[in-house]
């Protein structure tokens, strides 16, 4: 592998590169952001997002959601005031990028990599860090994730302090979408392999150290893409759907991801206990996020209950020419953890995806589930949404606030200290018009009434990824 660069490839014709997901290289500070509306006095702590965003342009390939460097930006809000900052999440990768001027690595559907030559020994023929999908806080650690690696640690104002492995113990690293349990407090996370053991699983305590090291997961036999995952108070909730690595059609110039619909989708419930894994299969379906799970009630063998964003297929990228659009929607699954059956319910076939729920609901029953969704009065990019959708699971109904010109992300829960559902969905949005940015606030009590707050930010925000609410922490 070296930095032959295929002429066929054009980043000025990626769509993922232009528009409303443009990256922004200029990293800003600015106090008192002005404010449309009120801030509530409720809000006290960060909102901050992650998303791929090349830091210079990119060779050889691109492929959104999968490749860009990371970028974080944050939030903020104290006193009805708000301030902004937005860092690169600096890898020794990045770094030496940054020492010569450009791009080094090209995406990984191009196996571009560099010789020792530019980069030196160390960094030489290896693939680049990606911690640039979501972002998390546990046991006092805030860490860039990325989609199979080990995440980068940053600091409360954003600065990189480097690569978490921690101490040794998950030496392989963890995917995008750990899991915190809100009432022991562990984060429970998963990692899969290009090599065996292709699929572990891992749990680390609520101090933060490492409670059980990487797990196989049995019945995994060939590297397999997973990206999100559930918990249970039992279980860790993997979906299995047929998405496997082809490092041979890759080296051949050929797709690194082959989808296999023949092989079916299946869902590992690994108990949390460590006992045997159980399994449910059904005909093929592929998940990027799953919405939350929980155990349908007593029992070592109770049903679980799985909420998730179900799509036909696999897609990375833009649309491919004259292929058929992969049909979505909100998802319900009961798993039979003795029979090995798995039900599915279709709740809303509307375009959605990035749901979320209020994080202390995470492994037990949930009422409301907020997602991004599109109104279908503009052609839109995968991964761009023009509205934010609430479905309730207890009447099954839904309230849509339309954006109009504006671009949405994944809508975040801060909940009102103290309170049981009082709270705000927060997001970032831009205006597919002209490229402004806006952090927007949004009640719970009446979604649909639309933002009671809008921060202006002083740079495009390009459409990203996750986040999360941080509380201040007294």
């Amino acid at each position: 592998m070296n930095t032959y660069v295929s002429p066929r490839f054009d980043p000025t014709r990626v769509p993922h590169l232009l528009g409303s997901f443009a990256p922004v290289s200029e990293e800003v500070d600015v106090a008192d952001l002005e404010v449309t509306g009120e801030l509530p006095d409720t809000l006290d702590g960060l909102y901050v997002r992650n998303g791929p965003n090349p830091r210079f342009t990119p060779i050889g390939s691109y492929l959104y959601p999968i490749d860009g460097d990371g970028m974080l930006h944050g939030v903020r809000v104290s006193g009805g005031r708000a301030r902004y900052r937005n860092r690169f999440v600096r890898t020794p990768a990045l770094l030496a990028e940054e020492r010569a001027g450009r791009a080094l690595w090209g995406g990984l559907a191009s196996m571009v990599v560099p010789d020792a030559d530019q980069v030196g020994p160390e960094l030489a023929g290896t693939f680049k860090d990606l911690p640039d999908i979501n972002v998390v806080r546990h046991a006092g650690r805030l860490l860039a994730l990325a989609e199979s690696a080990c995440p980068f640690r940053v600091d409360a104002d954003l600065a990189t302090l480097g690569r978490e492995d921690f101490g040794g113990a998950l030496p392989a690293g963890i995917t995008a979408h750990p899991k915190v349990d809100p009432v022991t407090g562990e984060m429970v996370v998963f990692c899969y392999g290009l090599e065996p053991p292709y699929l572990t699983w891992s749990v680390i305590d609520r101090d933060g150290t490492v409670g059980r090291g990487p797990t196989p997961v049995d019945g995994v036999d060939e590297p397999i893409m997973i990206h999100d995952m559930a918990l249970t108070d039992r279980y860790a909730v993997l979906i299995l759907a047929p998405a496997f690595f082809d490092l041979d059609a890759a080296m051949a110039g050929g797709s690194f991801l082959a989808w296999r619909p023949e092989r079916g989708t299946r869902v590992a419930m690994i108990p949390r206990d460590g006992g045997p894994v159980r399994w449910a299969a059904d005909e093929a379906f592929w998940a990027w996020h799953t919405v939350n799970a929980y155990d349908d009630g007593p029992g070592p063998y109770a049903p679980v209950v799985l909420d998730y964003v179900q799509w036909s297929r696999l897609t990375v990228g833009a649309p491919e020419e004259d292929a058929e659009p992969a049909g979505g929607g909100l998802v319900r699954a009961r798993l039979d953890p003795v029979a090995g059956s798995m039900a599915r319910t279709l709740l809303d076939d509307s375009r959605v995806e990035f749901p979320r729920v209020d994080d202390r609901r995470i492994g037990r029953r949930h009422r409301y589930t907020a997602l991004a969704t599109g109104t279908g009065r503009t052609e839109l990019l995968p991964g761009e949404y023009d509205a934010v959708r609430w479905y309730d699971g207890e009447s099954g109904t839904s309230q849509v606030w339309a954006a109009g010109n504006l671009s949405v992300g994944e809508p975040v829960f801060a909940p009102d200290p103290g309170s049981e559902e009082g709270g705000h969905w927060l997001t970032f949005a831009t205006d597919r018009t002209d490229g402004t940015s806006w952090f927007l606030v949004v009640p719970a009590e009446d979604p649909a009434s639309g933002p009671v707050a809008r921060a202006r930010i002083p740079v495009r925000v390009p459409l990203g990824l996750h986040g999360c609410w941080l509380p201040t922490e007294e």
